[in-house]
């Protein structure tokens, strides 16, 4: 099993960052030992003074599939959840100044949360769905994937030419503007559709 993730798929998020803009959906990999257990916390870690929340809408893949054109890509997945991205955002630049890879600010241990699934026959609109996080009580992070530069099915067309899919695989779809510092204490929840889909605590 592996966890894909696509950044930069908000505009309103890559201007927060002052990133550039992309021509192609940006891929990345997590490996499966950075998921965090459920009904476990997030530890923070001691190599980073800087770790970032981002939520993301999730697909998990139910079917192998390599070159899948946009308009079957829906027959790869029968559910949609809510995760959260978490990011050592002082490492990530460090590393991205110096053109190096990302993945000690993105893929440490426990830098992956998955929440619960949701069959996606049970929401009219894939393409609209909104989502929010809260940090103790606090909407944070709030969007609708109508707001996607590229949607579910185009990324799962897109990542399917360089990597076959299979089944348990994880897609995160990318983060909305928002993103911010999470402390020791904190108390982060998700909701997608109005729906809980996870509530973790930060220690």
């Amino acid at each position: 099993m592996k966890l894909i993730c696509v950044g930069r798929n908000y505009a309103k998020h890559i201007e927060e960052l002052n990133n550039d803009r992309p021509d192609a959906p940006v891929i990345f990999m997590k490996p499966d030992s950075c998921l965090g257990q459920k009904g476990q916390p997030f530890f923070m870690p001691d190599f980073s003074n800087e770790i970032h929340h981002e939520v993301e809408v999730l697909v998990k893949i139910n079917r192998i599939g390599k070159h899948i054109q946009t308009k079957f890509a829906h027959k790869y997945y029968s559910e949609i959840g809510l995760g959260l991205d978490f990011t050592a955002r002082d490492v990530q630049l460090g590393l991205k100044s110096k053109g190096l890879p990302w993945e000690k600010a993105k893929s440490f241990d426990g830098a992956a949360y998955i929440g619960n699934w949701f069959d996606k026959s049970q929401f009219s609109d894939l393409n609209n769905l909104s989502f929010q996080l809260t940090k103790n009580n606090e909407v944070v992070q709030k969007d609708t994937t109508a707001n996607m530069m590229w949607k579910i099915d185009e990324i799962i067309s897109y990542v399917s030419r360089y990597f076959t899919l299979k089944i348990g695989d994880i897609l995160f779809t990318g983060t909305p503007a928002g993103v911010g510092l999470v402390e020791r204490g904190d108390i982060l929840t998700g909701h997608l559709e109005g729906e809980q889909a996870f509530m973790l605590n930060i220690k």
